[in-house]
């Protein structure tokens, strides 16, 4: 089957929950309104990545953030990938979520390869997981989770059959940046292409924009360039560059069958030429 995804390329500000959470709906109504079925959302979109906010204002999952997301899914009938962060008890995650049509928590992931300036501010998450939905078998990692040095978990969703790969991201870059001169994103691409190459599925990255104005990173700028990757390392869709760039971009998603399942994955891999997992 094929079905429609919309990457909603938000502006995030930092702290601000109410506007950011406002911006989402409003692009989840969006994306409905042109036949999107799912609809991909940036990495801690609530508060903003690191943003020292999340000390006071993380909410449960699920909670007030997620209801609103969520009433949105069931309001539209569609999915709903989005990065949170998540109070548990005395920790905070760097977390993501997958709400089906009806508004119910499918997926949660909890990021595993956060970022070292990262770490007093989320813990790590433990696990992963799939989840088959009438639009295939999906699964959730977040930014920096697809790093190619840390393709563990990508490896690892393809093996429990993950045809599609949703990961919230915040892309982001030093203030004065030159898009020109250095063109953002071939990290990804090569980290995408290695995933879909080698299991024919497809990995959507979706980022922010706007400015970092508190924590590690403050005076950085979260850039877009949102990333659709399909089977073979074929680029679907690519969201525009910039700190003011939001875009919804609607991609065409046609999931293709698992290579193969359980040991038969390996030889599968070695005759791609691949036998380093």
């Amino acid at each position: 089957m094929t079905f429609r995804l919309g990457m909603a390329q938000i502006l995030v500000e930092g702290g601000q929950p109410d506007a950011n959470l406002a911006r989402a709906v409003e692009r989840i109504g969006q994306a409905a309104a042109e036949g999107c079925r799912l609809v991909v959302l940036p990495e801690c979109l609530d508060l903003g990545w690191t943003h020292p906010s999340a000390r006071e204002l993380a909410q449960p999952i699920p909670g007030a953030y997620y209801e609103r997301l969520a009433a949105a899914a069931r309001r539209h009938r569609l999915y709903v990938a989005a990065g949170l962060v998540e109070r548990a008890g005395d920790r905070r995650y760097n977390a993501a979520v997958l709400i089906g049509p009806d508004g119910r928590l499918l997926l949660r992931h909890r990021k595993i390869n956060e970022l070292d300036i990262a770490l007093d501010l989320y813990a790590i998450g433990d696990r992963l997981g799939v989840v088959e939905t009438e639009l295939g078998t999906l699964g959730l990692t977040i930014c920096a989770d697809n790093f190619p040095t840390a393709l563990a978990a990508g490896h690892v969703l393809a093996r429990m059959g993950a045809q599609v790969i949703l990961s919230p991201s915040a892309w982001a870059v030093d203030a004065d940046h030159d898009n020109r001169v250095e063109p953002y994103g071939d990290l990804w691409r090569g980290a995408y292409r290695h995933l879909t190459t080698l299991y024919d599925l497809t990995v959507i990255g979706v980022s922010n924009v706007g400015w970092l104005t508190a924590g590690p990173w403050q005076g950085r700028k979260c850039i877009g360039c949102s990333l659709a990757m399909g089977p073979g390392g074929t680029i679907l869709a690519e969201a525009p560059y910039g700190e003011a760039a939001e875009a919804l971009v609607i991609v065409e998603v046609s999931p293709r069958p698992p290579v193969a399942r359980g040991t038969r994955i390996a030889e599968v891999l070695a005759q791609r030429g691949y036998t380093g997992i």
